[in-house]
């Protein structure tokens, strides 16, 4: 009888989200919940065997009991079984969210913490889920190297649950801790082998996965915002994985060259294009040069956008200001500050980059000053 799994990583409840300052990243944090609680209704709906969290369910150890609390709450629409690992960030220290919510007396009846690399027996005997927990935040052992001594029936489905980077197959810099071995499903005899730690969704190999996070949480287009459903058949039988979307917010990054007058409204446009720009996190690069006009014009548009995004983050570093004459002549300026501009011309002409840089932005600024003191 086919046995069907609901395979989520790296929910890192809690996560603080520096980068994305004020409101914006609190309902971050709290979307992080809703998510989870999406999963538990995805779980149920489509009837699974059990839910495995393949690590990192908190962000770390130090997460408030509230947290907690509403952590096992937004798990109760799906009464099957959860098993839940610890990962890097919530390692099954001494003390940790481990321990603590085994202190409450909040963790569900159906609900499994499994920080003990102990094999765990589910569908009356029918799935056994081999556990490898991070005990410390690094660890340069295979804690899945266990997995190949485990004895199980021949009609027992057995399956990994690990959190680690698999070797050879991920960025050299996604390698330097926690290994997990790249044949580790065909030396364990594994039906499966449910990973997390890298944040996309990536088959390794045909019994071997990475769910990634359900909620993407970073500029990065690794394919996040998934769970995984699968379907196994038979012991020995490869598994049918299924992909399904259930990220809520969107991070977008787009390069943008400002080349002419034109461009302005072009940018106005490509951003129009937005799918569900209020759940839409943008990192916007900005290339060129323009006006100083131009750019009080630009400055309107992305404080507009700001408003309609979730979040804007914009990097106008390589975005020069190159000042028109008939910019210079509306700045008025006469005696010192006529003085001072006419140096701030010859830098931007003459000198370093560093230095076109910085006349450029003292041209914009005294532009914009102008401008103030005009209205």
């Amino acid at each position: 009888m086919t046995i069907t799994l609901l395979h989520t990583a790296d929910w890192q409840i809690g996560k603080q989200f520096a980068n994305v300052p004020g409101d914006a990243g609190a309902a971050l944090r709290l979307q992080r919940l809703e998510t989870v609680k999406q999963i538990a209704q995805l779980a149920r709906e489509r009837e699974v065997d059990a839910v495995l969290v393949a690590g990192d369910v908190f962000d770390d150890n130090a997460v408030s009991d509230e947290t907690l609390r509403r952590t096992m709450n937004a798990l109760a629409s799906f009464d099957g079984p959860w098993v839940l690992l610890p990962g890097n960030h919530d390692a099954a220290l001494a003390q940790s969210a481990w321990t603590r919510l085994r202190r409450m007396g909040v963790v569900p009846g159906n609900v499994v913490l499994a920080d003990a690399p102990e094999a765990i027996s589910l569908c009356d005997g029918r799935l056994a889920v081999l556990p490898a927990p991070l005990q410390r935040r690094h660890d340069t052992r295979d804690l899945t190297q266990w997995f190949d001594g485990h004895h199980t029936g021949p009609e027992t489905f057995r399956v990994g649950l690990a959190h680690g980077a698999v070797s050879n197959r991920l960025p050299e810099q996604a390698e330097a801790m926690n290994p997990i071995a790249e044949d580790r499903a065909n030396s364990a005899r594994l039906d499966y082998l449910a990973l997390g730690d890298w944040h996309g969704t990536l088959g390794i190999a045909d019994r071997t996965w990475y769910a990634g996070t359900p909620e993407p949480d970073r500029f990065k287009g690794n394919d996040p915002g998934n769970v995984l459903l699968v379907a196994l058949t038979a012991p020995g039988d490869s598994p049918r994985v299924e992909t399904v979307s259930v990220g809520h917010y969107r991070w977008q990054q787009e390069a943008f060259e400002i080349v002419d007058e034109d461009s302005l409204e072009v940018l106005d446009g490509r951003l129009q294009q937005l799918e569900s720009p209020s759940r839409s996190l943008l990192r916007l690069r900005l290339t060129g040069a323009m006006s100083l006009a131009m750019r009080e014009r630009l400055d309107r548009l992305l404080e507009d956008w700001q408003a309609r995004l979730h979040f804007l983050d914009v990097d106008d570093s390589g975005l020069l200001a190159r000042p028109t004459q008939e910019d210079i002549d509306e700045l008025g300026a006469t005696g010192f500050v006529r003085d001072a501009v006419e140096t701030l011309q010859a830098l931007e002409t003459e000198g370093t980059d560093q230095d076109r840089n910085a006349a450029a932005l003292a041209l914009q600024i005294l532009y914009l000053e102008q401008r103030r003191l005009q209205a």
